[in-house]
């Protein structure tokens, strides 16, 4: 039974209904406020350490958010120095007081094969900086760390009786594949559902990739935690969720907390100023946004048959070019991309650009009805809570597991024989197709808002997610 079938979409029996709007900041962080029960109430002080990249940074960032919106003395470990610009970037638009530089040690990239993922060797410099974390734990009441590094980091917290909960930073989906992936193959998850092999992030049919290595370790130190949070909710992934909860997962599995999701962090940019005025101009629930991540590149010819497939939807959009992993090493222009004279093709109902996009600001405003997206959990979840109906194209890593939650859920729909990045291209006609088939389907939409009512009702004083950040703050507080 594929993944779909262990996500029901339950939202019609478990959705509370709330008038749903599109400016959420102020229901998120009203919901995530200290109550006057606690608020005289010695506070812990919990460090937060995540790994390399924007799709770690950013639930790490969120997290803080709404700790510190509850009252509790949070630390942000900053690690040194980044990989992409914007880790950096959104590093410096967060509060000083919370933030605390951490410079890694450096590491020989020779010692690795050619054309490592810079973002795997930043992680693995994270779990190689355990001796210079530990001095810092003792004044602290408890660690947070990214999945990535539980192996390293969890024995040094247990030595030193220190709590230590671990932050899941995408689906719970993708969360109970850690836990109970061996080897390459389908991965059966008690008898909840099976994750079919062509799901499996591409690394791990080499059992010695870095990634596979780290994969395997990370899952197996999961029970050694004292608790594992989780960025989603219950009327996004039902059965996961409700698996974690019952111990069917893993035998000894730790206490899982479902916070999700997490609020937004609303940093705007100049950049984002440009964007936002042009989808002010655009009609209501008419625009395409189409965003790959802050790390997914794609080749240039995949490129070309995306733009000639959103020209042929007829469908204005927002399109979000990259052609290289890591931002910094960008270095093509507009053109050399997308092709001569495509920009002035679709001027007036097309805006594509290079520069970084405020992405929560663009799924909540209200020209925004569609999301053309590689599905990161960020992605998926910034989705989920705007309302806005995705049409799922993983590319890479955990994506096609997430996916499968978008399509379970009712978020958006996902054509599952669209390839991963390194198995061919998609052609334009298909693109085309599918981008003016999802934009005109009302159904889909209607599902989308039932999934934002749902997540707002989760983030509610007495939802579900409320009441499991109350329980990590308690337990924490012991």
């Amino acid at each position: 039974m594929l993944l779909s079938h262990c996500v029901a979409f339950a939202l019609n029996i478990a959705v509370v209904i709330l008038t749903f709007t599109t400016n959420q900041n102020s229901l998120f962080l009203a919901a995530m406020s200290p109550s006057s029960s606690n608020r005289g109430a010695r506070q812990p002080r919990i460090l937060l350490f995540p790994s390399a990249g924007m799709g770690h940074l950013v639930p790490f960032a969120r997290l803080a958010t709404a700790l510190s919106a509850r009252g509790i003395d949070i630390t942000l470990l900053a690690a040194r120095p980044t990989v992409s610009a914007a880790e950096s970037r959104l590093l410096s638009s967060l509060p000083s007081s919370i933030l605390q530089d951490f410079p890694l040690p450096p590491l020989d990239p020779s010692l690795f094969p050619p054309f490592t993922d810079p973002f795997f060797l930043r992680t693995e410099s994270i779990r190689r900086s355990v001796p210079l974390l530990a001095p810092m734990l003792s004044s602290f009441s408890a660690l947070v760390v990214d999945i990535f590094a539980a192996s390293t980091f969890l024995p040094v917290a247990s030595a030193m009786s220190i709590p230590c909960f671990i932050l899941s930073t995408s689906s719970a989906a993708m969360l109970a594949l850690i836990t109970v992936f061996r080897s390459y193959g389908d991965v059966g998850i008690a008898d909840i559902c099976k994750i079919p092999s062509r799901s499996l992030p591409p690394p791990l049919r080499d059992p010695n990739h870095l990634f596979t290595r780290m994969f395997v370790d990370n899952g197996r130190a999961i029970t050694l935690s004292d608790g594992i949070l989780m960025n989603t909710f219950e009327a996004l992934e039902p059965e996961m969720v409700a698996a974690f909860h019952s111990g069917k997962v893993e035998h000894g599995f730790p206490p899982a907390f479902d916070i999700g999701p997490l609020p937004p962090l609303w940093v705007q940019h100049s950049s984002s100023s440009r964007i936002l005025r042009w989808l002010d101009e655009q009609p209501e629930r008419s625009v395409m946004y189409v965003s790959f991540g802050s790390r997914t590149a794609m080749s240039t010819d995949q490129i070309r048959e995306l733009g000639a497939g959103l020209e042929l939807s007829g469908c204005r959009f927002l399109w979000v070019v990259r052609s290289a992993k890591v931002d910094r090493e960008e270095a093509a222009e507009i053109e050399e991309l997308v092709g001569e004279g495509y920009v002035e093709r679709v001027d007036g109902r097309g805006l594509v650009v290079r520069e970084w996009v405020e992405q929560e600001s663009v799924l909540a405003h209200r020209a925004v009805a569609g999301f053309l997206s590689h599905c990161g959990w960020n992605s998926v979840i910034e989705a989920a809570a705007a309302g806005v109906k995705v049409l799922a194209w993983p590319r890479m890593g955990d994506q096609r597991v997430n996916a499968e939650v978008v399509g379970a859920s009712g978020l958006g729909m996902w054509p599952e024989e669209w390839a991963w990045e390194s198995e061919g291209l998609v052609a334009a006609e298909e693109i085309g197709r599918t981008v003016k088939e999802v934009m005109h389907d009302a159904k889909v939409g209607e599902a989308a808002a039932r999934v934002a009512m749902a997540a707002a009702a989760a983030v509610a004083e007495g939802g579900s997610s409320d009441k499991s950040i109350k329980l990590l703050i308690e337990k924490i507080s012991k």
